[in-house]
């Protein structure tokens, strides 16, 4: 009787159950997920240039899966952004390693600083390049004062509130000294979340040196002298030594239907051009996300 055989190459390939069913009998598999881009509950002109809760949800579920999994190795790539969107990451990160009974692994590529770092930290190793830019461990707010630019054209501000602190911050008004101090405050309060997250993952792995905390970034090498990271290497050359046998997976973010077959960029270019307010907005998204990127050369 001729027996049908499937190389393990193209089953990997199967959508969902019927891969795994098929390659039942085979190697171990190693899900890699790529967390690349800005931290942020928004949405980007380009979506895959913004990692939150929403956006990874069903990739995390998909790389936790695999009836054989061995491990999840993360591959991370950000400067960083929202605090609520990176612990939401990072406590679902926690929540799936748990179930599944399987360890974690970060890799830092060009970047993992303030956000990105946290999402490393959901890790039960983290490694990084020799040129990785790693740490950040900080809270950081930007804005800008537009007050004197509308009192040199001549322009009123008119706002009305209920209730004393609905303007704070507002950048058209002058900044007060008070509302600077509740900003502060709430500064401090993240930064204590942030700071009890990485000792908590890190434990006694860290250095003892206090400045560890105050916003710096190291490169790689520096990196795992202070205990951010466990080791210096890529994904494929950890993963090769520490899992050989296994089948390294890559789970990526599935797109619509419509963007696969190409049908999804025009109607989104003709709503963009139609509503001046979505062309405004997309730029300064594009904006934001440059500057970010760029506190850390890149």
């Amino acid at each position: 009787m001729d027996v049908l055989r499937i190389p393990a190459a193209v089953t990997s390939r199967l959508p969902g159950k019927l891969g795994e069913t098929v390659g039942a009998a085979g190697a171990p598999v190693v899900s890699v997920v790529r967390l690349h881009g800005v931290i942020s509950a928004q949405a980007a002109p380009v979506p895959r240039q913004v990692l939150n809760a929403a956006s990874v949800e069903k990739v995390l579920e998909r790389a936790f899966a695999p009836d054989r999994l061995a491990a999840v190795a993360l591959v991370i790539n950000s400067p960083g952004g929202s605090p609520t969107q990176s612990q939401l990451i990072g406590d679902r990160i926690r929540s799936l390693a748990a179930e599944a009974e399987v360890p974690v692994l970060a890799f830092c590529e060009d970047v993992a600083a303030s956000g990105g770092y946290w999402l490393a930290c959901a890790a039960d190793e983290i490694y990084a390049c020799s040129t990785s830019i790693v740490g950040s461990i900080g809270v950081v707010s930007a804005g800008f004062g537009l007050d004197g630019l509308i009192d040199k054209w001549g322009v009123s501000r008119r706002l009305h509130t209920a209730g004393g602190s609905k303007s704070r911050l507002d950048p058209f008004l002058p900044e007060k000294a008070e509302d600077v101090a509740w900003l502060t405050g709430l500064q401090e309060q993240l930064h204590e979340r942030f700071t009890g997250w990485v000792r908590e993952r890190r434990g006694d792995r860290l250095a003892g040196d206090t400045e560890l905390f105050d916003g710096e970034v190291w490169l790689g090498e520096r990196s795992r002298e202070l205990g951010l990271v466990d080791g210096i290497g890529t994904v494929h050359d950890v993963l090769d030594e520490r899992f050989p046998d296994a089948e390294q997976r890559p789970v990526e973010q599935r797109r619509p239907l419509l963007a696969r077959l190409g049908a999804g960029g025009g109607a989104a270019r003709a709503h963009s051009f139609g509503d001046p307010a979505d062309v405004a907005f997309e730029l300064l998204s594009a904006v934001e996300t440059k500057a970010t990127w760029a506190r850390y050369g890149l």
